[in-house]
């Protein structure tokens, strides 16, 4: 290997003050020299895949991963023919289209519930915490059920229609608290299956099923961590089909990881890993989304709430380990380690963001008043 490409590589980690075989927590030790050639010929997705086969440790990922995002390392590094080629597919083609639409739920919701029930809190909420006041994860994730409920103020008897609801958290939440119906959509069969097992004896139904098949109209829309799936090409589509299925007074809750900048691709390791055919979109975006269907009423950043939730949920996982092992191999462990603590790092950084938008179709009478 040619010492010139060594060197690339340790100099752009000594820009993130990452020393190679260091021994501080966030240096890396690197097992297999061709390390440096993967990287450089395949980028983020070649580095995360050569964690995967167990080519480089590094004792704190999260910190490693703070690091590198915070110097901007993934700016040094060109784009190979293997990125590109993703790119142009996701101009070319709508890789968020109706008939791909249940991949994500397959590939990333469907791998067991029993992951999901190690590793997030007892209601399962996978999305963001809300740690203003919170001494631990359930605390922060039933206060920001308890926010999307307040900011949308809910009254008893009211329908709320719950699109890419997941197991049911705010479903049940809502139902239990405020006493309103709640209809909830996914594309996930196993979310499905145990959502009706949760929420049994409640005012809520589970429905397996895209956004572009809703039906009916409700007094409130909601929808968390959802709109990841949606895709640039299909956002207009998504935001016209949540105004023709809200009703005229209604309110629709978006909840949402936002990016930095507009893109219209992902990661490619968190595209061939985690989360196939996702991407984040940005407020340039959101906001041609909604131009003319939408009064935007409140729009609330507290990105930096998932760095905690995101490490409280690898701390689950790590302690539910010995249990989940029997099922899941040593590399699906290297796996998700590697996406819990990246993602936590990606918000450390401030590289990715956390949005809740609150959106009326004509404007609330007198004005809105923000729930924060």
């Amino acid at each position: 290997m040619a010492q010139k490409t060594i060197s690339f590589v340790r100099d752009l980690l000594a820009l993130a003050d990452i020393k190679v075989n260091g021994n501080r927590p966030w240096d890396i030790q690197v097992h297999n020299e061709k390390l440096y050639q993967r990287l450089i010929q395949e980028g983020s997705l070649g580095l995360g895949e050569a964690y995967l086969d167990g080519w480089w440790d590094v004792q704190q990922l999260d910190e490693f991963f703070f690091r590198v995002l915070s110097a901007n390392l993934e700016q040094k590094v060109k784009d190979n023919w293997s990125t590109s080629l993703f790119l142009l597919s996701n101009i070319l083609f709508n890789r968020q289209s109706k008939k791909r639409a249940f991949i994500i739920g397959q590939k990333h919701y469907d791998l067991g519930n029993d992951l999901y029930q190690a590793m997030l809190d007892p209601r399962l909420t996978y999305t963001c915490g809300y740690w203003r006041q919170a001494r631990n994860l359930l605390e922060a994730q039933e206060a920001k059920l308890d926010l999307v409920c307040r900011k949308l103020n809910l009254q008893a008897g009211q329908s709320i229609l719950d699109i890419g609801g997941g197991w049911g958290s705010f479903a049940k939440f809502a139902a239990e608290k405020y006493g309103v119906q709640v209809t909830v959509i996914t594309v996930s069969k196993q979310q499905v299956d145990l959502g009706k097992k949760l929420c049994a004896g409640l005012p809520i139904e589970f429905i397996l099923q895209d956004y572009r098949d809703i039906s009916g109209k409700f007094d409130h829309l909601v929808s968390l961590g959802m709109i990841e799936h949606v895709g640039y090409k299909n956002y207009r589509t998504y935001l016209e089909i949540a105004a023709q299925h809200l009703k005229d007074k209604g309110l629709f809750l978006l909840h949402t990881i936002g990016g930095n900048k507009s893109v219209k691709v992902t990661d490619p390791w968190i595209e061939k890993y985690i989360f196939p055919n996702s991407m984040l979109p940005s407020i340039k975006q959101l906001g041609q989304a909604f131009e003319g269907l939408f009064v935007m009423e409140d729009w609330q950043n507290f990105s930096a709430d998932y760095d905690p939730t995101l490490m409280a949920w690898f701390a689950n996982f790590d302690k539910h380990w010995p249990e989940l092992k029997t099922k899941y191999s040593q590399r699906f462990y290297r796996l998700w380690k590697y996406y819990i603590l990246s993602s936590a790092a990606s918000f450390r950084a401030r590289k990715n963001q956390l949005w809740q938008i609150v959106l009326s179709k004509s404007g609330v009478l007198g004005g809105y008043r923000s729930q924060h």
